[in-house]
């Protein structure tokens, strides 16, 4: 059997395995790890032709799928900490750049230490990323490193490595922007109702909906991953601002004429791979789609989200003297004559952990809604973490450059929205004539741009 059949082999089994058509076994025993650690050891000197190359990293990684969550944290732990730059040469190559400054021999000294600082975990990595569907591979390899991380710090290092690789390699330069629709790939429109996070897919006609004429979706895939969209976009095409979701999403709903649309609403935006965290591309995904959809729907002037706000019912559960601070001695009045009794009363306490039931009671839904949308906007403009918006979908589409349109009552009445947000959804605008400006503002100030009816509800 030739080299190239064994390679064949071995590819045919990591796709297998990736799959899920195969089992992970038990947990590596002692000389399991020694065979590992050897293996490693070949991969990081870089032994032998471009073959051999590739058969080894192929057999790495179907070692690495075969074991379980134990084996693959060992597995991980072994190249951070045992294949990083070697300290000895380091402290050497820098004391000669430090030696050679200001003379001829400077960049020839820069160029040794650049080369001892480069870890001998980037080696082993590069050769996995050069088998079939290596890229794939390491994306989720990455997103096991990040489930161990939190309880090892110590493989920070070679996250922090595979991280800048994958930002290399994911470059939105590398990535190709499709339009999917219904004549797509059934794989790939398997892959949408898998992935889709903020407004579950439920059946094949709820797909084919939101695929329709007066829908568009598009995706980001990277070359090397073709049927793996990396996040994708969902859009309805309608004439006017949209304030409620269940109208987008039903079914039933007669059909738009696209032509005569004026406003896309972006109702859906979903990061499919858990690997790729840190590498950012949504803001030129959206850029994107607003320049495609420009050119197809020369009608079309606004661009807007209907986006969730999936933190604000757990940030008024951490933050309720905030909250009572928040609402008025008038809300609390009206609140308590619709039966809701003061800031610590049991129903108050239901409605901080996510209950729905009050959305039935008609009078406690009216005299909450003022006082929960001057809540949300307080959230959205002023509930800080670490210095920027607390909730993470704001943090995306105000980074993005983005502008709090309008808030949006009961505009998502699921059981997810209700638990979430007390069923509350944004309007995030996109200008295209002020997006620029907001980025730099809000990267360099954090500023935040609001229409001003959004401003007087956090203020009052």
């Amino acid at each position: 059997m030739s080299a190239g059949d064994l390679v064949s082999r071995s590819l045919s089994r990591i796709r297998a395995l990736m799959s899920g058509s195969a089992a992970r076994v038990r947990a590596p025993s002692e000389r399991d790890i020694e065979r590992i650690r050897q293996q490693l050891q070949e991969c990081a000197e870089s032994r032998g032709g471009e073959v051999s190359t590739r058969q080894r990293a192929a057999r790495l990684a179907e070692t690495y799928l075969r074991l379980n969550d134990e084996g693959r944290h060992a597995f991980l732990r072994m190249i951070a900490l045992e294949f990083g730059p070697d300290p000895a040469r380091v402290a050497k190559a820098h004391r000669a750049y430090q030696a050679a400054i200001g003379s001829d021999r400077q960049w020839d000294a820069e160029a040794e230490l650049r080369a001892a600082m480069r870890s001998q975990r980037l080696r082993i990595l590069t050769q996995f990323n050069a088998i079939p569907q290596g890229v794939k591979f390491l994306v989720d390899l990455r997103a096991d490193l990040l489930r161990y991380l939190a309880d090892d710090p110590l493989l920070k290092p070679l996250d922090r490595e595979l991280e800048a690789r994958l930002t290399a390699w994911f470059d939105v330069g590398f990535l190709e922007l499709h339009r999917i629709t219904w004549q797509s790939p059934a794989a790939l429109l398997e892959k949408l109702v898998q992935y889709e996070a903020v407004h579950e897919i439920r059946s094949w006609e709820d797909l084919k909906n939101r695929l329709d004429s007066d829908r568009r979706c598009y995706a980001f895939f990277h070359p090397r991953m073709p049927l793996e969209p990396l996040i994708f976009v969902q859009v309805a095409l309608v004439d006017e601002l949209a304030d409620d979701v269940q109208k987008l999403l039903d079914i039933e709903a007669p059909l738009a004429d696209a032509s005569r649309a004026n406003t896309a609403i972006f109702y859906s935006i979903t990061s499919t791979q858990e690997g790729l965290r840190g590498v950012s591309f949504g803001n030129f995904l959206l850029k994107r789609v607003v320049d495609d959809l420009q050119r197809d729907f020369p009608r079309l002037k606004v661009f807007s989200t209907l986006s969730p706000i999936p933190g604000l019912v757990r940030w008024a559960a951490r933050n309720p003297a905030e909250c009572a601070r928040i609402l008025a001695s008038a809300d609390w009045k009206r609140l308590a004559a619709a039966g809701l009794e003061g800031p610590e009363s049991p129903r108050m306490r239901a409605l901080l952990e996510g209950a729905s039931d009050w959305v039935e009671d008609k009078a406690l839904a009216r005299a909450l809604r003022e006082p929960l949308t001057r809540l949300a906007a307080y959230y959205l403009l002023d509930a800080k973490r670490e210095d920027k918006p607390a909730d993470a979908v704001a943090r995306f589409h105000l980074g993005n450059g983005a502008r709090v349109e309008r808030l949006n009552w009961l505009a998502d009445t699921s059981d997810k929205g209700l638990a979430q947000s007390w069923g509350m959804m944004v309007n995030y605008l996109y200008d295209p004539d002020r997006i620029d400006a907001n980025v730099e503002a809000f990267a360099a100030q954090g500023r935040i741009d609001a229409a001003a009816a959004v401003r007087r509800q956090a203020r009052s």
